[in-house]
């Protein structure tokens, strides 16, 4: 079965589960408050995270060096952003996992170390010979 599918299909359940769990818990008027106030305080803390990683990137500019973990982490705190607007109590957990610097750190070096594992496992290379046959290598100048 196709992983897109099974997170379009198992995201929506694993919310209205943790839903019906959790107000069952606190009450509906609560559930309803935490996950309002969640997406508020995760979005501000997202932007507040994200123009420090922006200065980082500038600063790594002046450096003369590519910033690439600043447009990573960039990149993350955008989707993160997008998880904390979603309702839910799952996509919260997985934003501000992303949103604090420390966890976020240690998500995008193991992803980054798998994606690096699996392009050395990948490459594939053709053997052959070539011959040029352009009429430029003919003319002697």
């Amino acid at each position: 079965m196709n992983t897109a599918l099974i997170l379009i299909i198992g995201i929506p359940l694993i919310e209205i589960y943790l839903f019906i769990k959790i107000g069952s818990q606190i009450g509906a008027f609560n559930t309803v408050l935490l996950i309002l106030t969640t997406a508020v305080v995760g979005v501000a803390y997202a932007r507040f995270e994200g123009f420090n990683t922006l200065k980082s990137g500038i600063a790594q500019l002046v450096k003369n060096e590519m910033p690439v973990y600043e447009i990573i982490s960039g990149a993350t705190l955008a989707f993160a952003a997008f998880l904390l607007i979603l309702p839910g109590f799952a996509t919260d957990f997985i934003g501000i996992l992303l949103v604090i610097p420390l966890s976020r750190k240690i998500l995008l070096n193991r992803f980054i170390k798998k994606n690096k594992q699996r392009v050395k496992e990948n490459k594939e290379f053709i053997e052959g010979d070539y011959e040029d046959i352009s009429e430029d290598n003919d003319k002697k100048i």
